[in-house]
């Protein structure tokens, strides 16, 4: 039954939102599925094992609702104190957490200046903007996708990044990162970075902004453990920053569902964020695969983005067909990749990185299909 565009019985919050639209997850047939970001390994045993000791009779039970032992997990990964971290399900619950918590929506009475985002960026930012009645504006990108850190050292309501960029795979430096964070804390205005792809960004003066938080106090950096941590299907992330961030999140959690991250997360996250061993190696996998896919498409005549994700963004051969009809060939040979219809990207692919088989077998297509 297809949903209505309105509907009497609506808040008008409701009629006016355009809600985010996630990746195809198909289920009449098995497809190699390159569209959603998702880790193509499978998670850390010790993941398995925590999950089993946990799935007992203590599930009757309410999980604990500070995620203490998650929390202290990456506050010994990160030598940093476990009051500086806030847990939730998956970043995106905590990136509505935060645009709440720190960006100043126009209903309380007073002129709210806008925050800023990239104008290619994930699109959920502008959904949680309407959600809140937050303003915002977008800065264009520049060249190839790449981000000008002077953009976002103007005033503003706010900053929110997400580094690397999804969907272009763009990373700044750390040296950017901070630039950015400097210039909104004199204006004592929070910068949020979404770092839901770190653990593929490698290179000098690269990585996370987690070793800076005592720096900036108004640094939130949050992470997600579908992508690092091959666990997209149980739906868990982090944020760092100040104490003060932190307890601005536990008011807006504590205001909506205090248990959020239920008993056998907790336990599955807190051993995978311990076992660093097993997810540098996978994620290493990752990145070697990404440089051989990247360098073959380019070959074959694609512009590819240079990408310091577990994605490509790419643009199929001039001499071929358009992104969306390359995107349904695609699709008829089994392997679904991600369109955007924007007009800026609008002839670029998004392609997850798979196994190396899946990865060849997308390879092969993409050869065949553009007739090379």
């Amino acid at each position: 039954m297809s949903s209505p565009t309105k509907s009497p019985y609506w808040s008008e919050l409701a009629s006016s939102l355009s809600p985010y639209v996630p990746g195809e997850q198909p289920k009449d047939r098995k497809f190699i599925k390159l569209n959603t970001n998702e880790n193509p390994y499978p998670p850390s045993p010790k993941v398995i094992e925590a999950i089993q000791k946990t799935a007992g009779e203590s599930l009757k039970l309410y999980p604990d609702p500070s995620s203490t032992a998650l929390r202290e997990a990456v506050a010994k990964r990160w030598s940093i104190k476990s009051e500086q971290v806030f847990a939730g399900n998956g970043s995106d619950e905590i990136l509505a957490f935060a645009f709440a918590a720190f960006f100043q929506s126009r209903n309380n009475g007073e002129s709210a200046e806008p925050i800023i985002f990239p104008n290619i960026t994930y699109s959920f930012y502008p959904v949680y903007a309407g959600l809140w009645d937050i303003p915002f504006e977008k800065t264009a990108l520049g060249p190839e996708f790449s981000i000008n850190p002077k953009d976002y050292a103007q005033s503003t309501g706010g900053v929110i990044l997400p580094n690397p960029n999804a969907p272009t795979g763009r990373a700044l430096d750390l040296n950017a990162l901070k630039e950015i964070a400097h210039a909104q804390e004199k204006s004592k205005k929070v910068f949020i970075l979404d770092e839901a792809y770190i653990a593929f960004s490698q290179g000098p003066g690269l990585g996370s902004m987690i070793p800076f938080i005592n720096d900036f106090p108004n640094l939130l950096v949050i992470r997600t453990l579908s992508k690092e941590a091959s666990l997209a299907g149980l739906r868990v992330g982090f944020a760092v920053g100040s104490e003060e961030l932190i307890e601005g999140l536990c008011r807006i959690r504590d205001s909506f569902n205090s248990y959020t991250v239920d008993r056998l997360a907790q336990a599955a996250s807190a051993a995978a964020i311990l076992d660093s061993a097993y997810y540098d190696e996978i994620n290493n996998r990752i990145c070697s695969t990404r440089e051989r896919v990247q360098a073959a498409l380019s070959a074959l005549g694609f512009t590819v983005i240079p990408s310091q994700a577990n994605f490509i963004f790419a643009s199929p051969p001039a001499s071929s067909i358009s992104a969306a009809e390359f995107l349904a060939a695609l699709r008829e040979k089994g392997i679904l990749v991600r369109h955007f219809k924007q007009p800026e990207i609008e002839n670029y692919l998004r392609i997850s990185i798979g196994s190396e088989e899946d990865m060849d077998l997308f390879l092969a297509a993409c050869k065949e299909i553009a007739n090379l």
